[in-house]
This record gives structure tokens, C-alpha cells and sequence, in this order.
């Protein structure tokens, strides 16, 4: 075995560690990497630390080395006790089983090394408690507690309240929290960071402080990351915590691949295949390959294919090739990852399930089918390849039209760059407040003011002000008028005296039904005649409006209504559907990438402008790292836009137009690249505004590039009215138009069966009995009628609001685009009416007639529209639209 030999750098941090640790980690590593470099001295002076690095850079053992060396100091002196030391909080339950195994076999080894060396020290013990731990081990862990101990934000909240292990967590002095990432940015965040300060109260009763330390993969900002994991002191100071920014430590090789091929007239098949012919080409140079698609069944899709074609060809056995997400059983992902660490896979495929961090082997090559919709995203996916730190992680993004190509090229360029998008923290979620108040009632009586200080302490809730504490202290009491629909108060409430307090059974609710995931649930499909026809999932169920009409098995439904956990259908054969069945599955691109995917358009088009196309060429091979082909594509697509039209959008550029299709309505395209979030919240407010100044209903379509809006002819669409409809729709009043415009949406009932389920107003198990999805939305639904009739102001319906606004949506940005055209920062400019749409607005206006068509049509469809502009910048062509869909072979 080859000597090692340590740098200055890993000598400054031996000498940090006791003997046998250290000699232990020169055996096993001999050199540390850059976060545990950074991480370790600030953790062994006892700082709150985040540390943010890529999977492979050794970030886990940065932190618990110090920690571990620490709790070994404590034996040898005979001082470590029977009692919990260390708290490491993941997201993943598959994640704490890895922890363990991962602590066990260097604790192990370390001890070795001391008995070699002549120190005696104790073992030290560590435990898993999750749902999934027995009765039988909970007891166990009450009479001998672990030092370490692995469990989940949902776990560790029953735990606060559990009567004889509450005392066990006393003592922490370190808390870990892992997958930052994928905690901070929803409600499970939220619900982790009050548990955290009730967490920090029960430890300085014992006099003691946590150390807070924060694992995350690449992330951003990381002082707000911080400040997240840091919480907030009692005068209202974040409380300081040193970051380790090692996103970068591993070499990056990110590059975009596209067909060699018009991307617009080569026909489907032909397209697929050489997009699999690309794929099967970068497996087979491969040792195990790692693909991501972002839906569930493309996984399906791609996984049977590659099947075929590879076991076809003799490169691969069927086996060699696996499908990983959410909708497949644990036994079989387990399979799966159990797979891939022994190194027996070729390739797996996998929607999101794959992203966090669990423990997967050697993976030395990613690939991206399309775009991942953010540069957070797309880091933490090719972050997956390259196990070791020395290894580069090795990603490709092949693309699937020119749209894709020009996103996909602006997002690898920016993770090159290390330019982040910004992680969006819930900001005030009320309900996870509520369940955390009926917590805090069950450890003892609080005196308002102490519960709101400790509160307030969380990132979450430093904007909290004392009337809405109060608002969910009162909500909670049951002061309300919804006794006769089983809402009962949680908690007792004096305000004169300043104090709150637990109602009998209160620990039991808690225990039953705290946690912020809501119940995954199936939307049973019923016709007016009470025929069964298949289910939906309920994300797709909350973008209905009555008279929408979507696909199911093959045929077309009109929606009428919901009824609980089911829908009222009516057959609508030959009627062309209005939402496509994979939107609620779809990514949504992120608003700081859809900025730089703007300004991108408008770089370009400039140099087009400037006659400078071949300087663009060379620039988008150099600076892009495009192949020519596929530079030219993009040239092409940005020329043609401003041929036709004049105009390219942009970061800041609105280009609104307008032209009618064959049932002669009118749709109007806002081609708008801020993201989908704000894109949808900016859509749903134009259509109010443009169906209450028209008398018209509007039909909504929404893309990330922008959308379209679909009325009669007879609303008479023209420059002035669409002058006056941007006009109308202002930063001071957007927040409420929208709540107008969802007040009575299937969203709305959706979004608050699950906030009344975390606030304990609906109760899934109480009293040995457990409600099904079905019983909670109905009764959800005859509360939330009451309450907009006799108590808009109830908090749960606040919150739902709240939710679908800032975090279904974005509002807030939605706001910053609004003040941008305000200022004038953002040019509006309208086109109109267009004899064919321009060629930018085709992927938006596909999305319209998305499950009309098969594959073939819509390729096909965008085709014909592609060769109307064609013939209009010709000069070949005048009159009307032709009619479009019945040229792709679509009869209605």
C-alpha cells in the first residue's frame, strides 16, 4: 500500500483529532477534500455550519468526523453517558438505513485503530427512529438511548412530545440536518425548523446550546441556506453560521446533444430514433449510465425501449436495464438501488426519485432527456456521476426541438458558470404553525408571548406578526362556528391572563396526524349515468375548471363537477380536449433561469440585427460548446422570429400577439420568460381581467415560455383592448384578482382539503379510526363553503390561498415582472391580428391542442405552422388560416 503523505493543509486538521481517529482516516483516505478541509476545524470549535458540496466530495463524514472524535474524547475520560448526543435529521427514510450502515463500519474500524494504538473506549451507539421502528426498539432506545441518533423531520416532531423520550433529547448537542436542498424550499422545511427551536428550548432548560450543521448538495443563496438552518436569536439576530462552499469541489463536463436533423421537418419516428441512437451510443461507452426524463411515464417509456433495442442488438441482457420512481413499489426501487451499488446495471432510468442522495455506487455518466428546468437541478442530477471527488461529473442533455435546445444550452452554459437559481423558502405557512402549537401545548402551558418568541426564532417565521400568532392561537381554541361540522378546539386559550394550554387528547391528534405531506389520492372518473371509467391523479383533477375537457383511455370527457374523491364526466367525442393529461406532471422552468434563457434570445438577436450571424455561429460552438448543427438550429429559429414578426421576447420584451384558428377564436399568445410559476399566475389574472371586461369566458393554456389565451371572435379582440388589459393588471392589485380568480376552483377545494388536514381543522386517524381521502375532501368541501360564506378571514383558507399564490405559484416575482413593465424596464409590445402565429409562439400554441393528436400529429402540426410562416415571409400566401388541425389528419 502506497505511503501516505498529507499536505499542510490535512496536517492543520490531524492535528485537530485524537490519535486513533486520525490514523484511522490516514489509512482509510490519507487526504481530506475541500469540505472537509473548510468543515471540520469550524465544527470542532463548535460553530453552526452549512456545508454545500456535490455527492462523492465526503461532505457526511466532514461532518461527523469532529463529531465522533468529540464523543471518543468524552469515553476516554469516562464522561460519555447513556444519553443522546448527536440528532442527524434526513428527508428519506431509505437514507437514515444508509446513515447507519455508513457510521457503523468506521466506528467499528476506529476502535480497532484505538485498541491497536493502547485506548480503551466504549462503543458508541447509533439508532434509527422513524414510523418504521417497532414498539419493541422505541422502548429499547427509552431505557438505553443512542449517542447518534437518525431520524426525519416527522419523526422528531412526535418525538419532541413522546413523555420519556423527550427527556432522552435534553442533552443533544449537535443537530445535522441533510438534503438542505430538498427540505428548505416546502412545508417539511418549515415543520424542521420550528422543531429545531422547540428542539433548541428543551436543551437550554438543561443549560446546554445545539450546534446546528446543514448538508446540502449545490444550492443558492447560501447566506439565506444559512440562515434557514441558523434560525434566529431571541432579539431577532440570525444567528451567525460559518458556510463551507465547496458546490464546485468535483470537475464538471456538461454538454448539450441534439439529432442531426431538422428538428422541424423530420418526421417523429426518425427523430426518436436518433435520439435513442444518441443514447444507446453514450451507454455502451459507459460503465453504468443514469437517465433522467422528467415524467413518470417517460421513464416507462424509455426504459422499455432501451430494453428492446439494446437486448436486440446483444449489447446488454433486459436486466441490465432498470426504471426508477415514485409510483413503483419499495421492494422493487430498492431492487433497484441494491442493483446499481453492486455495479449490475447498464443504465437505470428514473423521473425525480433518483436526485437525492441516496447511496447509489459508481455512476460515471448522466444523461438529461430534455431540460431539467433549472441549473440547480440540472447540478444536482449530473452531481450523481463521478463517485469519486477526483472523478468529474459527467453530464449530457439531449434536446427535442429548438425551443429545448435554446433552454437546454442557456442552463448548461450557467451551471458551467456556477450561477444558481435561488431556492424559494415558504414564507408564514400558518397550518404547519397550527400543528406546532397543539405540540407546544402538550409539553407544558406557555405563556403566549415565550411560544411566540420561540416561534419566531424560525426562518420561516420571522416576519410573523403577534395578531396572526394570535389568529391560529384563537383557530385552535375554537373560536369559530364550525363545531356542528366535528371542528373542535385543540388547545385552551386564556387571553386575559396571557396563557395557552393541551385539551384532552390533543397528544393523541398530534401523534396521529402530524406531518405536511398530504395523502397521496386517486380521482375516481364517473359519468353522469354513474358509469365508472378509469381514475386521474388528483394534481391533474386540480387544474379543472367546469366545461374542460381532457383524454382518458383513449376518449374524451367533458368535466362537470367533483363530488369528494370523485368526478362527474359527461362524453364529449369529437370535442377537442383543453388540458393536456401530462401538464400536472411537467417541471416547471425556474424564474432566474427563464430570465437568463431571455436575455440569451435578445444576445443573439442583437447580432443577428448587427449582421453578424457568422460571429454568432462561432460564438455559440466556442463560448456554448454547440456542435455546428446545432448552433445553426438556433440561428435559424431567433432569424425566422424576426423575419415574420420583428420581434424577439425576451428578459425584457413582452410580445403580446394575436391571430384566430379554424373554429375562429382568438388566441392570443403572451409570449412571456419569467418562468411557469409566474407565468401561471400572470395568466390566470389576464384571463379574469379579460373575461370581466369582455363578458367572454377565456380558456387558459400555460408553457413555460409563456401562454395562450382562447375567446370567440365576437369579444372582438383588438391593440386597445389588449393596451388596456396589460394596464389593468398592476403589482398593488395582481394578489387579489388572483384570489377572485381561484376563490372558486377545483385548486382551491384541492389545496384546502390538505392545508385543513395539517392544521388538525380535518382529522385522518382519531380514536382508533381512520377517515378515507374521500370522507376528508367532502367534509373539507362543505367547511371551506361555509367559510367563504360567513369567515373569509379563517386562517385555513388564508393559508390555502397563501400556498397556491407564493408557492403553487409565484406571486411575488409575478409581482417584480408587473413593477418591471410599470417602470417601463419591460417593453410590452402587440402584434395583430397575424395570418398564421409567429414562429415562437408554435410551442405555445401546440400545448392548445396537446392530446388531440398523437406525437406524429403535433410534430406534424407544428410543421404546418412552421410552413405557413415560411410561405408568408415568401410572399406566397394571404387570406385566412388555413385549417391547420384538419390538414394533420384531426377530424372533430
Amino acid at each position: 500500500m502506497e505511503r501516505c503523505k498529507p499536505s499542510k493543509e490535512d496536517l492543520k486538521v490531524y492535528k485537530l483529532l485524537r490519535p486513533y481517529v486520525a490514523e484511522w482516516f490516514k489509512r482509510r483516505f490519507c487526504h481530506f477534500t475541500e469540505p472537509q478541509l473548510k468543515a471540520i476545524p469550524f465544527i470542532k470549535k463548535g460553530y453552526n455550519v452549512l456545508v454545500s458540496s456535490p455527492t462523492g466530495t465526503g461532505k457526511t463524514l466532514a461532518v461527523f468526523l469532529g463529531i465522533i472524535d468529540e464523543l471518543l474524547a468524552l469515553s476516554e475520560k469516562g464522561a460519555l453517558e447513556d444519553q443522546i448526543y448527536a440528532v442527524y435529521v434526513s428527508p428519506l427514510r431509505a437514507l437514515n438505513n444508509d446513515m447507519r450502515r455508513n457510521l457503523l463500519e468506521p466506528l467499528s474500524e476506529i476502535r480497532e485503530v484505538a485498541s491497536e494504538l493502547g485506548y480503551e473506549i466504549s462503543e458508541i451507539r447509533v439508532a434509527v427512529r422513524t414510523s418504521d421502528t417497532s414498539p419493541a426498539e422505541k422502548q429499547r432506545m427509552n431505557r438505553r438511548p443512542p449517542h447518534i441518533l437518525i431520524t426525519t423531520p416527522e419523526s422528531l416532531s412526535i418525538a419532541l412530545v413522546a413523555p420519556r423520550f423527550r427527556q432522552k433529547l435534553s442533552s443533544t448537542r449537535w443537530v445535522i440536518v441533510d438534503e438542505v436542498h430538498e427540505l428548505a424550499s416546502s412545508k417539511r422545511g418549515a415543520h424542521l425548523a420550528l422543531s429545531l427551536e422547540r428542539l433548541e428550548e428543551l436543551v437550554r432548560e438543561s443549560g446546554g446550546r445545539l450546534q446546528r450543521i446543514g448538508l446540502s448538495a449545490t444550492i443558492a443563496p447560501l447566506e439565506e441556506v444559512g440562515s434557514f438552518i441558523g434560525g434566529y436569536d431571541d432579539d431577532g439576530n440570525p444567528r451567525p453560521v460559518k458556510i463551507v462552499d465547496a458546490r464546485f469541489a468535483k470537475p464538471i463536463d456538461i454538454r448539450v446533444l441534439a439529432p442531426r436533423m431538422d428538428l422541424i421537418h423530420s418526421p417523429t419516428e426518425e427523430i426518436n430514433e436518433a435520439i435513442y441512437r444518441i443514447l444507446v451510443d453514450l451507454i455502451a461507452k459507459h460503465r453504468t449510465t443514469l437517465i433522467f426524463t422528467n415524467t413518470r411515464s417517460a421513464t416507462e417509456r424509455v426504459a422499455y425501449k432501451l430494453r428492446k433495442i439494446m437486448e436486440g442488438n446483444g449489447l446488454v441482457n433486459m436486466d441490465e436495464i432498470e426504471a426508477h420512481h415514485s409510483s413503483l413499489s419499495r421492494d422493487v426501487r430498492l431492487s433497484v438501488e441494491e442493483k446499481l451499488k453492486r455495479g449490475e446495471l447498464k443504465a437505470v432510468v428514473s423521473s425525480t426519485s433518483l436526485e437525492l442522495g441516496i447511496d447509489i455506487g459508481f455512476i460515471d455518466l448522466v444523461v438529461l432527456l430534455s431540460s431539467p428546468k433549472s441549473v440547480s437541478r440540472l447540478l444536482q442530477r449530473v452531481g450523481r456521476s463521478g463517485h469519486n471527488v477526483r472523478d468529474a461529473s459527467k453530464g449530457r442533455i439531449i434536446v427535442v426541438d429548438r425551443d429545448d435546445l435554446i433552454e437546454c444550452t442557456v442552463l448548461a452554459k450557467l451551471a458551467l458558470e456556477k450561477k444558481l437559481d435561488r431556492v424559494r423558502i415558504p414564507r408564514k405557512p400558518l397550518d404547519v404553525l397550527a400543528q406546532h402549537i397543539v405540540g407546544m401545548s402538550i409539553e407544558r402551558k406557555w405563556r403566549i408571548l415565550d411560544a411566540y418568541r420561540v416561534v419566531r426564532r424560525a426562518y420561516n417565521y420571522r416576519d410573523l406578526s403577534l395578531e396572526e400568532f394570535m389568529d391560529v392561537l384563537r383557530f385552535l381554541a375554537g373560536k369559530h362556528d364550525l363545531e356542528d361540522e366535528g371542528v373542535y378546539s385543540k388547545i385552551w386559550l386564556d387571553e386575559a391572563e396571557g396563557v395557552f394550554g393541551r385539551k384532552r387528547g390533543a397528544r393523541m391528534i398530534y401523534q396521529l396526524n402530524s406531518g405536511t405531506i398530504p395523502d397521496e389520492a386517486k380521482i375516481k372518473v364517473i359519468t353522469r349515468q354513474g358509469r365508472y371509467v378509469g381514475s386521474l391523479e388528483e394534481e391533474f383533477v386540480e387544474i379543472l375548471s367546469p366545461g374542460d375537457i381532457f383524454v382518458l383511455g383513449g376518449r374524451t370527457y367533458r368535466f362537470l363537477r367533483s363530488e369528494g374523491m370523485k368526478i362527474i364526466v359527461e362524453e364529449a367525442e369529437g370535442a377537442r380536449p383543453t388540458v393536456p393529461s401530462w401538464f400536472s406532471e411537467m417541471l416547471p422552468l425556474s424564474f432566474d433561469s427563464a430570465l437568463e434563457v431571455g436575455k440569451f434570445r435578445c444576445r443573439i438577436a442583437d447580432m443577428i440585427r448587427a449582421g453578424k450571424v457568422r460571429d454568432a455561429l462561432e460564438m455559440l460552438q466556442r463560448e456554448y460548446n454547440l456542435e455546428p448543427h446545432a448552433a445553426e438550429a438556433i440561428i435559424n429559429y431567433i432569424k425566422e422570429q424576426l423575419d415574420y414578426v420583428g420581434i424577439v421576447p425576451c428578459d425584457n420584451v413582452i410580445l403580446i400577439e394575436w391571430s384566430y384558428d379554424e373554429d375562429d377564436d382568438a388566441l392570443i399568445v403572451f409570449h412571456m420568460l419569467y418562468g411557469r410559476r409566474v407565468v401561471d399566475a400572470l395568466s390566470r389574472a389576464y384571463a379574469y381581467m379579460l373575461t370581466m371586461k369582455t363578458g367572454y369566458p377565456v380558456r387558459v393554456t400555460v408553457s413555460d415560455n409563456g401562454f395562450v389565451l382562447k375567446v370567440p371572435r365576437k369579444a372582438r379582440i383588438n391593440e386597445a383592448l389588449l393596451r388596456d388589459l396589460v394596464a389593468s393588471v398592476t403589482p398593488s392589485n395582481v394578489r387579489s384578482i388572483l384570489e377572485k380568480a381561484i376563490l372558486h376552483t377545483e385548486l382551491l377545494r384541492r389545496r384546502f382539503r390538505h392545508v385543513a388536514q395539517r392544521s388538525f381543522m380535518i382529522l385522518r386517524r382519531y380514536r382508533g379510526r381512520e377517515k378515507s381521502p374521500e370522507r376528508m375532501q367532502l367534509s373539507s368541501q362543505r367547511i371551506l363553503k361555509i367559510i367563504l360564506r360567513t369567515d373569509p378571514s379563517n386562517v385555513v383558507l388564508r393559508e390555502t390561498l397563501r400556498e397556491i399564490m407564493e408557492d403553487y405559484m409565484d406571486v411575488i416575482n409575478a409581482q417584480k415582472v408587473l413593477e418591471w413593465i410599470a417602470k417601463g424596464d419591460i417593453r410590452v409590445v402587440i402584434r395583430g391580428p397575424l395570418p398564421a402565429p409567429s414562429p415562437m409562439a408554435h410551442g405555445i400554441i401546440v400545448k392548445v391542442y396537446s392530446d388531440v393528436v398523437l406525437m406524429e400529429d403535433r410534430r406534424r402540426l407544428l410543421m404546418l405552422l412552421h410552413e405557413r410562416v415560411r410561405e408568408l415571409l415568401a410572399g406566397r400566401a394571404g387570406g385566412a388560416n388555413s385549417n391547420l388541425l384538419a390538414e394533420t389528419g384531426y377530424e372533430a
